[in-house]
């Protein structure tokens, strides 16, 4: 990656959501709620609880959305982390 996250943010990559529901109905990409869960591609040097390759769960407003070698991607504080996926 050719973005070094400073301090304490991170990038993280979205989770693809499910396109089909439990019961077999498949969601348009209009009707999709963004996912609030994700991998992170790169830490800073003060993150202290990720590291990079962790799947978390972030608070549905955090940070700010960009886009790098065609990847929507989201620089975001690691206080906006709320759990890491075990």
């Amino acid at each position: 990656m050719g973005l070094k996250p400073l301090h304490d943010r991170v990038i993280v990559k979205r989770k693809d959501e499910e396109e089909k529901t439990a019961g077999g109905i498949y969601i348009p990409d209009s009707a999709k709620e963004k996912p609030q869960g994700g991998e992170i591609v790169a830490a800073g040097p003060e993150c202290k609880t990720v590291k990079k390759g962790d799947s978390v769960l972030f608070a549905k407003y955090a940070g700010s959305e960009f886009s790098m070698d065609s990847e929507d991607l989201i620089i975001m504080r690691e206080d906006d982390i709320l759990g890491v996926f075990a």
